[in-house]
């Protein structure tokens, strides 16, 4: 199977890689856990004006009906560049729970357009439903139905601007496909995952070829080489496993569920390796709050239980394997 991106999905990647670069993600990251939404609003206007807010939004909502592959080839990119916001909420999973809702059009066309930012929680895996506060629409979703909701009660992440909210259901109940958008959820995730370790072996191989101890370049050195050896192998075993699920996802194998909690699987791993490898590769001064490395740091820890974290995926692997 082969599992190289075409062309286009390279210019894609490129686009948004171009974007992103420009928009100062980190201090919109800081300024987002402050509460200052402005700069991280205006990062999702561009990616709104790329098309990633409409990738999974049907074409009948104006939006593109990308295929699942499409989806983790801009993920991964927005994971590398740590966008603020939910993210895989809104991208990947409200546009699946509002994909039946007719009646619904104006709010499935909003999230595509990135006039509307939407977050969720499917209890009992994801109980809270992440920056509900700066969210326009809250979803609450379980046993295969949807509704709206309103947030409670505030919880601390690890991750500062990735704030947790209780919801309590405000609106009617309607059926959805919850199930499918959790798979949605999961794999989005697992892109985060993998760009956001990427981005953590980018940076620690650059750190290695300038940082000089006892008069010698680090990254001479061979306990440096083999551990960013080792999480390149991690990351690179990852990425085709997390396209592997969409494909999965878009073909709706019976093996669909095995396939995505082996990503989400793999992904956390990979991006757990590359966390605890940059960090000892840079020292104390990547974890200080004035370094960047410190935000994708905290995102990958506060990735890694999003949507099922790694034990309960590994169970269903499991599961899954001897059915």
């Amino acid at each position: 199977m082969n599992f190289e991106i075409d062309d286009q999905q390279r210019d894609f990647a490129a686009s948004i890689d171009a974007a992103l670069a420009a928009a100062d993600v980190p201090a919109a990251v800081r300024a987002w856990g402050d509460g200052d939404l402005a700069p991280g609003r205006k990062v999702w206007a561009q990616l709104a004006d790329l098309g990633v807010t409409a990738l999974m939004v049907p074409e009948k909502f104006d939006g593109i009906d990308a295929h699942p592959v499409d989806l983790v080839v801009a993920l991964e990119r927005l994971g590398r560049w740590n966008v603020p916001g939910p993210v895989a909420e809104s991208v990947a999973v409200a546009p699946i729970l509002l994909a039946d809702q007719e009646d619904w059009a104006d709010r499935s066309a909003a999230l595509a357009a990135g006039d509307l930012v939407a977050t969720v929680a499917a209890p009992p895996l994801v109980p809270r439903a992440v920056n509900a506060d700066a969210a326009g629409l809250v979803l609450l979703a379980g046993d295969g139905t949807v509704c709206d909701a309103t947030a409670a009660s505030e919880h601390e992440s690890v991750d500062p601007s990735r704030k947790l909210f209780e919801v309590n259901a405000s609106g009617e109940t309607r059926t959805a496909d919850v199930a499918r958008a959790f798979e949605f959820g999961a794999l989005a995730t697992s892109a985060l995952l993998v760009g956001a370790a990427q981005a953590m072996l980018d940076a620690s191989v650059e750190y290695a070829k300038q940082r000089s101890q006892f008069g010698t370049v680090i990254g001479t050195y061979q306990a440096i080489k083999h551990k960013l050896a080792d999480v390149l192998i991690a990351v690179e075993l990852a990425r085709p496993l997390v396209y592997g699920a969409a494909l999965s996802l878009a073909d709706g194998t019976p093996d669909t569920a095995r396939d995505v909690s082996a990503a989400k699987v793999a992904a956390a791993d990979a991006a757990l390796l590359a966390a605890r490898s940059s960090l000892q590769t840079h020292g104390a001064i990547g974890f200080t709050q004035e370094h960047d490395l410190s935000l994708l740091l905290l995102r990958v820890q506060a990735l890694r239980p999003a949507w099922g974290d790694p034990t309960w995926h590994r169970r269903r692997v499991l599961e899954e394997l001897t059915r």
